[in-house]
C-alpha cells in the first residue's frame, strides 16, 4: 500500500514537527539565584494537579486551566508582566515593589545577573 520512501518521509516529516514543537515550548533560561528571590512575591506558581501541571494565582486560589504544553511559556509571560510593574533597577540593585510601587525587598546583582534581568524583564520582545 505505502512505499518505503513514503513511510520514511512520514516518519522525517512527524520528528521534524515534533522537536520543532519542543523546541518553541522551551521556556528561556533563568537565573536561579535571582529568580529564588522574586518567587516569594510573584503572584502565581506552578503546581501539579491531576492532568499534568497547572498555575494557580496565590492571590486568590484560582487555577489558570493552561494547556500543560504551554505551562512554561505562560509563566515566563506572566512573569515578564509582573516584573515590569514590580522590578526596577538601580545600577546593579534589583528592587522589588509590591501593587502600590513600595520597596518590599531588594538584592545586588553581579554582571551575570544584571544581564539577565535586563533581557528577561527589560527589553522589548516582538509582540509585547
Amino acid at each position: 500500500m505505502f512505499s518505503k520512501k513514503t513511510v520514511y518521509l512520514l516518519m522525517a516529516v512527524f520528528a521534524f514537527l515534533s522537536i520543532s514543537a519542543f523546541i518553541v515550548n522551551m521556556p528561556a533560561k533563568k537565573d536561579e539565584v535571582v529568580l529564588a528571590k522574586i518567587k516569594p512575591y510573584f503572584p502565581y506558581e506552578i503546581t501539579k494537579t491531576f492532568g499534568g501541571l497547572d498555575l494557580l494565582d496565590k492571590r486568590t486560589g484560582e487555577r489558570l486551566k493552561l494547556d500543560n504544553a504551554k505551562i512554561f511559556i505562560a509563566y515566563d509571560d506572566y512573569l515578564k508582566k509582573w516584573g515590569k510593574g514590580h522590578l526596577k533597577l538601580e545600577g546593579n540593585r534589583l528592587i522589588i515593589m509590591d501593587d502600590n510601587g513600595t520597596q518590599i525587598d531588594s538584592m545586588e546583582l553581579d554582571p551575570k545577573q544584571l544581564s539577565f534581568v535586563r533581557s528577561f524583564f527589560f527589553e522589548r520582545t516582538p509582540g509585547s
